[in-house]
């Protein structure tokens, strides 16, 4: 099961998937993309809305009629969500709908079910080390999980992305919410994946305007790439799952001095205000451009 799998990472994952060999529903808010991205792909189509409770339950509905049950989740549907802080309490509150409890409401259906299977019954993929594990009593061998949770939570979810406050603040707690579910579930066959890249060629890119550049230091990525990633990580078994490598450097030095890293960011903010004042002419307290989660041109900075 993908979300937000109408075009971009989505559409990667979902035919990443099918080639595979995996039986995916794919899914997003826009019908004629959906169905077209579908039919391409060879995929199951289901028009869902993901900000609220029953638009989730209907969407895991639609999925286990298809399918059977579902073994592997891709929470990837998410907005921007906003700016700043004259974003509105209802758009700030739809941001936290869709980048937070759609995985809360999709774990909330889909772990305890998960749980109730055998143990060597459960998300082993073609594409995955634990498809043949069977039930070893073995501790130190590879296993089957119950389920596979993947949640996309973007770089933003680890240092931040100026100029989008719901934005970092949600994919913050769609990461934190991850963790809990790999430090709660984890021992007893649920695997979780975080995803968190940061310069995707999509339209989010597209529509970034003069911080194009910032998104491309450490790499424009395709879609595929993303994807090509997640399913390395599931082979090896890892929870964080960062297509930009050096992404590992900026979180280990925002932990390992916090006062320094937020310093790199004021004077990157600082930079994006000029450049925004030198192209309205005027004096400008906020840039409104598109943000990026890169934390400061000179990382040599940061380490």
């Amino acid at each position: 099961m993908v979300t937000g799998a109408a075009g971009g990472i989505g559409r990667a994952l979902a035919a990443r998937a099918v080639g595979e060999g995996a039986r995916v529903v794919v899914s997003d808010v826009d019908e004629a993309r959906l169905r077209a991205t579908a039919t391409e792909l060879g995929a199951h189509p289901v028009v869902a809305d993901l900000a609220t409770d029953e638009g989730v339950t209907a969407l895991v509905d639609a999925a286990v009629a298809h399918l059977g049950d579902i073994d592997t989740w891709i929470g990837n549907a998410g907005i921007q969500g906003g700016f700043g802080l004259e974003t509105p309490d209802a758009t700030w509150q739809l941001a936290h709908e869709i980048n937070v409890m759609a995985h809360v409401r999709a774990a909330r259906l889909l772990v305890p079910r998960w749980l109730e299977r055998d143990p060597g019954v459960g998300a082993g993929t073609e594409a995955g080390p634990h498809a043949d594990a069977g039930t070893s009593t073995d501790p130190d061998a590879p296993r089957r999980p119950r389920g596979r949770f993947v949640v996309t939570a973007s770089a933003a979810g680890l240092l931040t992305m100026l100029g989008a406050a719901p934005y970092s603040v949600s994919k913050h707690g769609a990461v934190a919410f991850a963790e809990w579910i790999a430090a709660t579930y984890g021992h007893r066959g649920i695997d979780v994946h975080i995803l968190a890249p940061q310069g995707v060629e999509t339209d989010i890119y597209h529509s970034a305007g003069p911080v194009q550049g910032l998104l491309t230091i450490d790499g424009l990525l395709q879609p595929e790439d993303v994807a090509a990633a997640l399913f390395d990580a599931v082979e090896q078994g890892l929870m964080l799952v960062l297509p930009h490598p050096r992404v590992a450097e900026y979180y280990r030095a925002r932990a390992e001095n916090p006062d320094r890293w937020v310093r790199g960011m004021q004077r990157l903010q600082r930079h994006l205000d000029d450049a925004a004042s030198t192209a309205t002419g005027s004096d400008t307290t906020r840039s409104t451009t598109d943000p990026t989660t890169h934390p400061h041109p000179d990382s040599e900075e940061l380490r």
